[in-house]
């Protein structure tokens, strides 16, 4: 099946495989001009937080597309407003019982150029609450579409910032995940 706006058959990734989505089982499939799209679904109604950017000036390298340190930039702030937007008072919560998160593991797939002035969604949910870990998965797509440009995971492990040991994830803010995150909820 081809995904309305693809033209003629979706080309193979170059490994001659169609690529399979990180974040959902749904096929991503390759356009003849080099965009991502999902197949079978949408990979978006997997968050139901985005948060918007426009590409400034000052975050494009010489190839004139997003240099690549700027992603994580667009992950850490767009994950700031999830948690925002669940109500969680981050700063709050660490200033009243000294716990915190430390980043143990980045990681970025760049799926198509985002280029200078271009609007592009960034996708945030929580994939996974282990004892003490938050392992957070990240998509970005162009401004209200399908059209797939990089996937990423953050995995975060609370932490005593006293003896900068891990601790457990507190209950209040799994419960307060769980409201939003229906497949944590389920599992």
């Amino acid at each position: 099946m081809l995904l309305p706006g693809l033209k003629g058959r979706p080309r193979q990734s170059h490994h001659g495989q169609i690529v399979h989505g990180q974040l959902t089982s749904v096929a991503i499939v390759i356009s003849e001009d080099g965009r991502y799209f999902v197949e079978g679904g949408s990979m978006r109604r997997d968050f139901w937080f985005h948060h918007p950017f426009r590409v400034r000036y000052s975050e494009v390298d010489a190839q004139a597309v997003v240099f690549n340190a700027h992603y994580l930039t667009y992950f850490d702030t767009a994950i700031t407003e999830y948690f925002r937007a669940l109500g969680y008072d981050y700063l709050g919560e660490v200033a009243r019982t000294g716990v915190d998160f430390h980043l143990v593991r980045s990681v970025v797939e760049y799926k198509a150029p985002i280029r200078f002035d271009e609007e592009v969604d960034v996708c945030v949910r929580v994939a996974r609450i282990g004892r003490s870990s938050i392992t957070l998965a990240l998509a970005i797509f162009a401004k209200g579409s399908d059209d797939l440009r990089s996937t990423g995971e953050i995995v975060w492990v609370c932490t005593d910032q006293r003896t900068h040991s891990s601790v457990a994830v507190a209950e209040p803010l799994r419960a307060l995940i769980a409201s939003r995150e229906k497949a944590l909820a389920q599992a």
